[in-house]
């Protein structure tokens, strides 16, 4: 069948089980001349891509216009109920949705799927503004051109847009599809001083985001990183504020590694960690010694500060492997205990600098504030949950780490984003003692007794109805809390394939129904296998496999 736009509501027909067009052949339909693929992103001068851009905006947003209008000829989606229940689904654009020039890449291909997804009856999109391309030619001098006319393509599809402000690097973690470095001016600087990026015990350097050991110290040519992060917000709010609150509804804040509160205790790149690895603990750069140092100091234990545990083991161990993390381990004597709190309050203090940062310059403009808090869940049914403590959340059988990010994230009135809401425990290896449903029910407990909303995404990509019922089940507020908004991981050509695209079309309807229709199936038709390791031993990684097209 044609994937045509003279009905949204019979975008796809469901009895038809031949596989419909691709959203190259989509374009085509709409008038869209064809844009060949490509899977390199290459670096030009900002200026030349947006003169490049500009030859292209007219016809665009006329035939966008063209678009709209059959719509409404024809009729479009029927509204949504807007009822307690209702759960907007959101879906994240490719990773370099943005070239490297600052242009908006693929704009045809784009409106294309914008429009597909549109009829689908989601919410919106979500987007990465990249701190390493935005700011890329030098401190302060921001390049949001690229956004720009990506919110006029939102705004004229009636689409709502969540916006991630990622100070992170993208490449080296799962899903990592294409390399969008720091800012090279930043890392000038990490180059001539090293410790800025976070160090383990055997001092590897990460270069994915600043270690929060110099949050408020001058290191970034004159300005703290938080400063260096509150400017960009500001210029963000500034080029953006007659969209604020109605097209860009939400401010995803990014705080670590993946854009999530965490220290890169788990780094995929260059085989350091492999699924289900303990992971280690990222406290060694100079910065991070000196406050473990005074910490310890302050209690009359100099010797407690002299650098992270000795037997904490290496990346790809097992908890029982080790001295500290092993059933009766160190992690739970006196001076564990001392360490893992230091550890956590960091990042939480880390946290609440950034939130609190990023509370003044979003007041009063309408959109929610959110922060992502990663699914962490191997080692999950062991005594230690190890590879959260590597991590940075002081979570185990004897204290609930979650309780306190979400009393954090109530106090600035920012939404906690949390993955893994698709996986259940019965996809799990054993050996790896994994439980996301159990850490999905934590989460949910800890969020409604601190009085903070709560948001979900998936792990990994997902197609089947096993894993889009999963999420229709935890989006209930049967126990904890229900979540206000799901965004679903990712846009790319498999998700317009002919049953992924079904399965979608029925998941949106359902979480639209809060979440009452399940008719989805209850378990993975495909038979696939589905923990955090399949992506590198089965999937061929592609240079810039998130582009759609």
């Amino acid at each position: 069948m044609a994937l045509t736009l003279r009905s949204s509501t019979s975008f796809i027909n469901l009895k038809d089980n031949r596989s419909f067009k691709t959203p190259e052949d989509f374009s085509s339909i709409v008038g869209f001349a064809q844009i060949k693929p490509s899977c390199q992103l290459r670096s030009k001068n900002s200026t030349q891509e947006a003169q490049m851009a500009r030859l292209e905006r007219t016809s665009l947003f006329s035939e966008g216009r063209k678009i709209e209008g059959r719509e409404k000829l024809h009729g479009s989606a029927a509204p949504q109920s807007h009822n307690n229940l209702r759960v907007p689904v959101f879906v994240m654009l490719p990773l370099d949705t943005i070239s490297i020039g600052g242009s908006l890449n693929k704009p045809r291909a784009m409106l294309a799927s914008l429009v597909a997804l549109k009829s689908a009856g989601v919410e919106g999109v979500m987007v990465d503004a990249w701190w390493g391309l935005v700011e890329k030619d030098g401190p302060l001098k921001y390049n949001w051109e690229g956004y720009a006319e990506l919110i006029k393509m939102v705004q004229k599809l009636g689409l709502k847009l969540q916006v991630v402000m990622s100070f992170h690097q993208c490449g080296g973690n799962v899903g990592d599809s294409c390399s969008i470095p720091l800012p090279p001016w930043v890392l000038e600087e990490i180059s001539k001083n090293p410790d800025l990026v976070y160090t383990d015990r055997s001092g590897r350097r990460n270069p994915e985001y600043i270690s929060l050991g110099c949050d408020s110290l001058p290191v970034l040519r004159g300005r703290t990183p938080i400063q260096v992060y509150s400017d960009y917000m500001r210029s963000f709010r500034e080029r953006f504020k007659d969209y604020l609150g109605d097209v860009i509804v939400e401010i995803q804040v990014g705080m670590g590694p993946c854009g999530e509160l965490r220290y890169p205790s788990y780094p995929e790149s260059n085989g350091t960690w492999r699924f289900p690895g303990i992971g280690e603990f990222q406290c060694y750069d100079k910065y991070m010694r000196a406050s473990l140092a005074a910490a310890a100091k302050a209690i009359g234990k100099d010797d407690w500060g002299r650098g992270g545990p000795h037997d904490a083991g290496q990346y790809n161990q097992f908890p029982e492997n080790t001295g500290f993390f092993g059933r009766d381990g160190t992690w739970n004597g006196e001076y564990g205990q001392f360490f893992l709190k230091w550890y956590s309050e960091k990042l939480l203090d880390h946290g609440d600098k950034i939130l609190t940062t990023a509370e003044r310059v979003f007041q009063g403009t309408g959109a929610k504030l959110s922060g992502k808090v990663a699914g962490i869940h191997w080692h999950y049914k062991t005594r230690s949950h190890a590879a959260e403590l590597t991590a940075g959340y002081y979570n185990t059988r004897h204290q609930d780490g979650y309780l306190p990010i979400a009393r954090m994230f109530s106090k600035h009135g920012v939404v906690l984003n949390f993955t893994c809401m698709e996986m259940r425990d019965g996809e799990q290896p054993g050996e790896a003692n994994c439980s996301p449903e159990g850490l999905v029910r934590q989460v949910k407990s800890a969020t409604k007794t601190a009085g903070a909303e709560l948001a979900g995404e998936n792990a990994l990509e997902r197609y089947d109805g096993g894993a889009f019922s999963q999420v229709l089940a935890t989006s209930r507020s049967d126990s904890g809390n229900g979540l206000n908004a799901f965004t679903y991981l990712r846009m790319n050509k498999r998700l317009f394939e002919a049953d992924n695209w079904r399965n979608f079309v029925e998941f949106v309807r359902s979480m639209s129904e809060g979440g009452q229709n399940t008719r989805l199936p209850d378990s993975d038709r495909i038979g696939t296998d589905l923990y955090v390791g399949f992506i590198k031993q089965n999937n061929v990684r592609k240079t810039c496999e998130a582009a759609l097209v």
